[in-house]
């Protein structure tokens, strides 16, 4: 196939997800960006990649906006804290659930076009705070505050007894850590096209943060720019100190 024809498939993508946009069906634009953005990133087209994460970016930040004006957190700590039907609002899994479970409640979210953000916390640290984690094909971990303080329970998977409540606030500053620490841990001595792959195992993590959606466009304008790497790229392996 030509890179003309994809080109074009891409474009009849977007001309969809923009007419959905204009019509404030924000689950179907945000499912047709995502797919134009995976189409995009196939073929190396850098500068279509960087136009289509604008429109993706509204699409979920109305969504995450939906989701956090219900005002309500809700703890899931089992599969059967996740109410049937599944209701709009912001999701906190804790032990024994891990962030892999807060990835399926999102996707369920949007699959069911239920505006719903998730994400995982980790068992309660030494030093009193939870590690917050999102995955895709990496883990993405911060460190935060509890939202009150709460008693070390060595018993406790989740070594302490939290159940709730969560405020709002609390959790979209978590989210917004957590995004930027996925932002950070991207070398920014790579070549762009590596950074832009970084960018999207993180996006793809954390699909409501913002300025993830601008960095990748970001580096997507400046691989526009740049040669291809010459070589394939070569990982070292992943530590990371607070996994558990």
């Amino acid at each position: 196939m030509s890179d003309a024809v994809k080109g074009n498939a891409i474009d009849r993508l977007m001309e969809r997800a923009s007419r959905a946009l204009s019509t404030t069906d924000y689950f179907e634009a945000e499912s047709l960006s995502a797919r134009a953005l995976e189409k995009a990133r196939r073929v190396n087209d850098f500068d279509r990649m960087a136009r289509i994460l604008l429109p993706l970016q509204e699409a979920r930040r109305q969504i995450r906006d939906q989701a956090s004006d219900c005002g309500v957190v809700r703890v899931v700590e089992r599969p059967g804290d996740v109410p049937e039907p599944l209701e709009p609002g912001c999701y906190l899994v804790q032990p024994p659930m891990i962030g892999l479970d807060a990835r399926t409640l999102w996707q369920l979210g949007l699959r069911r076009r239920v505006p719903l953000v998730a994400m995982a916390r980790e068992p309660l640290t030494r030093d009193g705070r939870w590690p917050i984690v999102a995955v895709s094909e990496v883990s993405v971990r911060a460190k935060v505050e509890t939202p009150a303080p709460i008693e070390r329970v060595e018993s406790r998977m989740s070594k302490d007894e939290f159940g709730g409540p969560v405020p709002v606030e609390w959790f979209i500053d978590a989210y917004e850590r957590l995004g930027d620490a996925g932002i950070a841990s991207v070398d920014a001595k790579e070549p762009a096209a590596w950074r832009v792959d970084d960018l999207l195992e993180r996006l793809s993590a954390l699909p409501f943060h913002e300025k993830l959606h601008q960095a990748l466009a970001s580096a997507a304008r400046q691989a526009m720019h740049e040669p291809l790497p010459e070589f394939p790229r070569r990982r070292p392996p992943v530590f990371d100190p607070n996994s558990f």
